[in-house]
C-alpha cells in the first residue's frame, strides 16, 4: 500500500453501558510503555500506549498521546485496533 492509500485512523467513541461490561484497560509505567504509529497528514507518527483497553466485543482499543502535525502540539487520541492506518512500534520491556 503507498503512503498516497493509506487512510489516517478513525478514533474510537467512548465506551457506553450498552456496549456491554465495562472494559478491562491496562496501563504501563512511563518509561515502560509501548508504542504505536499513527498515520496522520501524509507521515507516520510515534505514539507512545497510555492505555490498552478490551470491550466485551473481543475489539481493543489503544489510547496514546500523539503529534498529529508534527508541530509539538501532542493530543490524546483512542483508536479501535487494527486499522491500515496504525502500526505496533514498540512492546514494552518484560
Amino acid at each position: 500500500m503507498s503512503a498516497e492509500q493509506i487512510p489516517e485512523p478513525v478514533e474510537s467513541r467512548p465506551w457506553r453501558p450498552d456496549d456491554g461490561p465495562r472494559p478491562r484497560v491496562k496501563t504501563w509505567p512511563p518509561g515502560n510503555r509501548p508504542a504505536l504509529a499513527v498515520w496522520a497528514h501524509g507521515k507516520w507518527r510515534y505514539a507512545p500506549v497510555h492505555a490498552r483497553q478490551d470491550w466485551a466485543d473481543g475489539t481493543i482499543h489503544y489510547q496514546v498521546e500523539v503529534d498529529l502535525r508534527g508541530d509539538t502540539a501532542v493530543s490524546t487520541r483512542k483508536y479501535r485496533w487494527p486499522q491500515p492506518g496504525l502500526r505496533a512500534m514498540r512492546r514494552p520491556r518484560g
